[in-house]
């Protein structure tokens, strides 16, 4: 049977999704990511059937979001989009050492997936953590520079910014440091999978399917890198997605 166990990780609200009779036994993890607006309770299908799989899986809340809204309207989690990210990112550290701390993770097991802002996390947290050993980026972006470039100047369109050309600026400068497509070296050969509808108006497709061109040849074994097209579809996972994340820790995250 599997349970859905609710902790408090330091300040972080997060699910335990793991079969109840290994629950206290050290697995392979999953941390997965929730989208922008969504919370962690969304993404209780795929962790279901990670569960069922073996993996210890860990859904966390993200700033300004399910349990951590704290009021928090939709305008000032967009405005917070990026400082979200990469509060993401350090939140994943904690998950990770609570995970050892406790002895909860087998041996360096630990993956990372998200959807959207969560695959957008994915790809920032591969810049940061050589312990990450497998991931999966749905409709996410690896050029986090360019992303926060089209949607600064997208929310510019409609209203002015609250905040100086320098704080821009300075906001650049950090998310270059954690910008995938800026470091690519990074990968390491690391277990990474995309996928992404090629009608998606939210994340552009472009981003993922040009840096998976890009990068795919460094790869020695080509079996640790794959890309996702989805014909005529938006920005929602589709089972089949979910099934082939599955597939990809199963395959990439037990051994």
């Amino acid at each position: 049977m599997i349970g859905i166990n609710p902790l408090a990780i330091a300040s972080i609200p997060a699910l335990e999704v793991v079969d109840i009779d290994k629950k206290d036994i050290a697995l392979p993890v999953v941390t997965y990511f929730h989208g922008f607006t969504s919370a962690k309770e969304h993404n209780l299908p795929l962790a279901y059937l990670l569960a069922e799989k073996g993996f210890r899986v860990m859904l966390p809340d993200s700033k300004w979001h399910g349990q951590r809204e704290n009021g928090a309207s939709t305008l000032k989690k967009q405005l917070s989009f990026f400082e979200i990210v990469l509060q993401n990112v350090a939140d994943l550290e904690t998950i990770k050492n609570y995970l050892q701390k406790n002895q909860l993770m087998k041996g360096d097991n630990f993956g990372i997936a998200g959807t959207s802002m969560g695959g957008i996390t994915t790809c920032a947290a591969l810049t940061k953590y050589p312990w990450i050993k497998a991931a999966a980026c749905l409709m996410g972006s690896p050029k986090l520079s360019a992303y926060a470039e089209d949607l600064i100047a997208e929310v510019g369109k409609n209203m002015p910014l609250p905040i100086s050309d320098a704080e821009i600026r300075g906001i650049l400068v950090e998310l270059s440091k954690i910008d995938l497509s800026k470091q690519p070296e990074k990968l390491q050969d690391r277990p990474l999978l995309f996928w992404h509808g090629d009608a998606d108006p939210v994340v552009p497709f472009n981003h993922s399917s040009g840096f998976y061109k890009e990068v795919s040849m460094q790869y020695g074994d080509q079996e640790k890198i794959h890309f996702i097209k989805e014909e005529k579809r938006g920005h929602k996972v589709s089972r089949f997605a979910i099934l082939e994340t599955v597939d990809w820790f199963v395959t990439h995250l037990q051994s």
